[in-house]
């Protein structure tokens, strides 16, 4: 299970190896919570499992104590397993040390007229962290009367029965806003916002924008993002860096495919929103936003239509319910047709069992359960680094730090951004077209109403579809692939030279990553707050899956692949 790699394609191999080894260390995190979770490498022989004595805890009359006793240990083995170990030191970039915060996430709370946060509310914020008070939280000062809610700094101090606990997982530093990666990852976000109404099927044919996107990101020599021959070319331009991300449409098809679930058939066709509107590009609309006023979305359910934009996936994760992409590839996997034999996990028990078949163990409700757990699993190791350790600035708020540089007081915040973003071409265009440098925003409200990094949603996806990967067999091919129709009302076959390269695992990571990107198109995150993310997601979930086999019957080995596209057990 080894991830299939274009000779052409490759990546800025200094700047992205660094940050692989850096993202997550695997020496200190992915692998330290493997450890703990019982991993090892692909092929290497499995330890009995102490869990299958089945003479002790069976369901014979006379064994309840046994069974009892039996229960004891198991869960007294997860909690050792999750408190074995030191947690370890949480890192940050160190620019909340910034003079009056302006490296931090300071959104609702009181700003002055360049959008810079009022210190002594701030400060109550950072008093309320520490004490963890309810009290405290409710007397941070806000920026508006009724401003938006902060959402759940007090998960950062909340425990869990199962899986790695929040605190023991890492998130490396973000990106310093002064780099050459964040100028890349900056400017990237400026192009998705221009590209908004820019069909994904239509990259390949390299209209003048995109080639311009491309042209200008390729400069940029921190940019993260894949390049093929060392350049952005419009088969890269906003893709992952997961194995699969590059083969066959931009689009996932656990994304496109209508789902049949149960008795109904839910269409992969979602509402719409207005093309060409943008919000948060006017001064005092931001500083509104800023400060916490709320604004609503009107959308449109009279025009339905099959992702086709970055403006359809930006509105796709605005409101996505939770795990639901998770649970609707599911359910497309589990009503697709293939075999048994050839869609689930080698390890599964039941993939080729003939006289009885997985349920509440290693069948749907299991599989459902554990995705909606892993969900709520990684949210909490997401907030605490949200809130309590990095508390990054969200991109609304860099993009008014480069309107007030450039256009409102010149000069103002030299050495806070590198001049690989100050004069990149991408503004220009931006403001010729809008009038300010805000980044332009597809949600009326901008951001939501919590530091940025790591991102939420990609937390998220990293957990769920690590739980499907170790689930389903990666290696299976996706047969009859689609796309939509030029009007995206529906779906035709993907015809492209790769289509008989798409397979389960390569895209369960295309769909992390157009979740992941889908939050950067609306404006609202960046790639590396994505990136991130998908680790400590997976760390979590492994965790998740570690404690569950323990409470099985069955002889269960998982395979899976990293999103490093290491192959690994569980």
């Amino acid at each position: 299970m080894t991830e299939r790699k274009d000779a052409e394609v490759q990546n800025d191999a200094a700047a992205s190896g660094v940050r692989r080894r850096q993202l997550f260390g695997l020496a200190t995190a992915v692998t330290g919570a493997a450890v703990a979770a019982g991993l090892a490498p692909s092929g290497t022989a499995q330890a009995h499992n102490p869990n299958h004595n089945h003479s002790n805890s069976g369901p014979l009359p006379g064994r309840d104590y046994e069974r009892r006793k039996r229960g004891y240990e198991i869960r007294k083995a997860a909690a050792d397993r999750a408190y074995r170990q030191p947690f370890p030191r949480h890192t940050t970039n160190g620019e909340e040390a910034m003079r009056g915060y302006l490296g931090a996430y300071t959104k609702g709370f009181p700003h002055n007229e360049f959008g810079e946060v009022d210190p002594n509310a701030y400060r109550a914020f950072l008093h309320a962290m520490e004490t963890g008070r309810h009290e405290d939280f409710e007397a941070v000062p806000t920026g508006v009367q009724n401003a938006r809610p902060q959402l759940n700094p007090q998960v950062a101090f909340a425990f869990d029965l199962q899986a790695p606990d929040s605190h023991g997982l890492v998130c490396p530093p973000a990106p310093k806003l002064s780099s050459s990666e964040f100028a890349g990852e900056m400017v990237e976000n400026y192009w998705m916002a221009l590209l908004r109404d820019v069909p994904f099927t239509e990259y390949e044919n390299a209209p003048e924008l995109v080639v311009a996107a491309s042209e200008s990101l390729s400069r940029i020599r921190g940019f993260q993002g894949p390049r093929q021959g060392g350049r952005v070319t419009p088969g890269t331009l906003f893709r992952g860096m997961t194995p699969g991300d590059l083969i066959g449409p931009y689009v996932s098809q656990f994304l496109l495919r209508d789902v049949p679930f149960g008795p109904r058939v839910v269409s992969g066709r979602q509402d719409t929103v207005q093309p060409g509107l943008d919000f948060v590009t006017d001064w005092d609309e931001y500083l509104a936003i800023q400060r916490g006023v709320n604004r609503t979305t009107q959308r449109d359910f009279n025009h339905r239509r099959y992702i086709q934009t970055p403006r359809d996936l930006a509105h796709y994760v605005h409101f996505d319910m939770a795990y639901q992409p998770y649970l609707d590839a599911a359910v497309i996997l589990l009503n697709s047709g293939i075999p048994p034999s050839e869609l689930l996990d080698p390890g599964n028990p039941y993939r080729n069992a003939h006289k009885q078949t997985g349920f509440a163990t290693y069948g749907m409700p299991h599989l459902f359960a554990l995705i909606a757990e892993a969900d709520r699993c990684a949210r909490k190791p997401n907030l605490f680094h949200q809130w309590a350790v990095h508390r990054r600035i969200r991109p609304e708020a860099v993009a008014a730090r480069v309107e007030v540089h450039l256009n409102r007081d010149r000069g103002r915040y030299r050495g806070l951004l590198s001049r690989e973003l100050l004069e990149s071409d991408v503004l220009d265009r931006i403001h010729s077209k809008y009038g300010t440098y805000l980044l332009p925003q597809a949600f009326p409200e901008g951001s939501p109403m919590s530091p940025d990094y790591p991102s939420g949603h990609a937390t998220v996806a990293g957990a769920c579809v690590t739980i499907l990967k170790a689930w389903f067999n990666e290696d299976c091919p996706l047969p009859n692939p689609v796309v939509p129709s030029p009007d995206g009302t529906s779906l035709v076959p993907y015809t492209g030279s790769d289509a008989d390269r798409i397979t389960i695992g390569g895209e369960l990571n295309k769909l992390a990553a157009n979740i992941g990107s889908g939050r950067n198109m609306g404006g609202v995150h960046w790639r590396s707050s994505y990136v991130s993310a998908f680790r400590l997601g997976e760390a979590a979930a492994i965790g998740l899956l570690r404690d569950q086999k323990a409470t099985t019957n069955e002889d269960v080995t998982f395979t899976l692949t990293t999103f490093d596209g290491e192959t690994i057990q569980i």
